[in-house]
């Protein structure tokens, strides 16, 4: 007899990528970011909502969540110059300065809200990240260049590392506490951080050299890069370590090796705008409702004092590094978005044997608002600031047609 529920079941995923494309091209049109439609039907979608997604137990959907974000820090990575933040030291500061202002202010209100003194600092740590996968995307698709957007990139590499750090730190302490295990705790926290970033700096030398060896550098970097991401997020899946920190470094010793990835490239083509809109369905399809409802009030506080805190920091230095106090506004405008990142980090905690999300229940409301108003706050900025290409190619379209 033919089992209807399975079946169904089996079809859920692909209908639900299927949904959440058409939907995100008719949004698109409207002027939204394709990645906000994504989300809202990728939560609409979930277990706790309309059911139509299986609970988020099963390892693949997280596997292919983290290839897909493994191809954007990859290409993230790769944007990152280490030399434009030695040669422009007040830019470094800025970034210094808005995590750690923003890690300040989360924990006090996370505290003042009557939060344990772990949950406040995890929440802080968490608070401090942009991610990266909205802000590529973003960037992407308006083909966005220009000061702003150089300076939102870099940003957020800084106070990403500087999140994973804290965060992996909270997570050593939080399970020293609970178990008592000190080895535990550390392997938790900074083994896992140095082998995953050697690994990723190993791909970053390995991959390169060997397309040199093998002549094919010019013609087999795309595929090659991309299938070495996939086995990259593969290993430190299976082996428990980071796939965000290992891809990360990946892209960045990669560009340091002198790769040239040339504009055909960008996204990994087709195959990175397919994973994209499994990425972001699924990572809104994790957000519960039920958490939304119990972190509603503390969620929003931490979304505004966020808010206020990038452009804080980003502003306060704004002249010094090079560039307008209302570029230093928009830069940190910029930089709301953090979902991705901040889902990803907590289901791989859990994949671990540490299950904080229930703890964190702020975080699905801060992660469900910037999921969706993130992506539309960075379009907003970049396009303030005249460096959204993709508007002026709309606007000369019908001179074109004319023609």
């Amino acid at each position: 007899m033919f089992e209807l529920f399975p079946a169904v079941t089996t079809l859920a995923w692909p209908f639900v990528i299927a949904l959440a494309w058409i939907a995100g091209e008719f949004g698109h049109r409207l002027g939204l970011p394709r990645i906000s439609v994504y989300g809202l039907v990728g939560f609409a979608s979930g277990s706790a909502q309309l059911g139509i997604l299986p609970t988020a137990d099963d390892t693949t959907g997280t596997m292919l969540a983290n290839i897909a974000f493994g191809l954007i820090l990859f290409e993230f990575g790769y944007r990152i110059n280490l030399r434009w933040l030695r040669t422009n030291r007040w830019l470094a500061t800025t970034a210094l300065l808005e995590s750690l202002l923003t890690f300040a202010c989360v924990y006090v209100i996370a505290r003042a809200w009557g939060s344990p003194t772990l949950t406040a600092l995890l929440l802080a740590s968490l608070s401090m990240a942009t991610s990266p996968a909205s802000l590529m995307r973003v960037v992407n698709e308006q083909r966005s260049s220009g000061q702003v957007t150089e300076r939102v990139l870099h940003l957020a590499a800084v106070n990403c590392v500087l999140a994973l750090f804290a965060f992996k730190v909270v997570v050593g302490f939080w399970t020293f506490e609970s178990s008592g295990n000190l080895v535990q705790a550390i392997v938790n926290s900074v083994v896992a951080l140095l082998v995953s970033a050697g690994l990723g700096t190993a791909f970053g030398a390995g991959v390169p050299a060997v397309l040199r060896v093998a002549g094919r550098l010019s013609h087999d970097a795309t595929i090659a890069f991309a299938i070495a991401v996939v086995v990259l997020v593969a290993v430190t899946y299976v082996l428990k370590f980071s796939p965000l920190v290992a891809c990360l470094a990946f892209g960045l010793v990669a560009r340091h090796r002198r790769v040239t990835l040339n504009q055909t490239q960008r996204n990994f083509g087709a195959l990175g705008d397919l994973l994209a809109v499994v990425l972001f369905a699924h990572v809104a399809a994790t957000i519960e409702w039920p958490r939304v409802i119990t972190g509603l009030g503390l969620g929003l506080a931490l979304v505004g004092v966020r808010m206020a805190t990038k452009i804080a920091g980003s502003t306060a230095l704004a002249r010094l590094s090079g560039v307008s106090w209302r570029k230093g506004v928009l830069t940190g405008l910029a930089m709301m978005p953090m979902s991705v990142f901040v889902i990803l980090l907590l289901e791989d905690t859990r994949y671990v044997g540490i299950d904080l999300i229930d703890t964190l229940a702020p975080l699905a409301a801060a992660t469900l608002l910037l999921d969706i108003l993130g992506p539309l706050m960075t379009q907003y900025a970049l396009r303030a600031a005249g460096e959204a290409q993709e508007q002026a190619l709309d606007h000369l379209a019908p001179n074109i047609r004319k023609s």
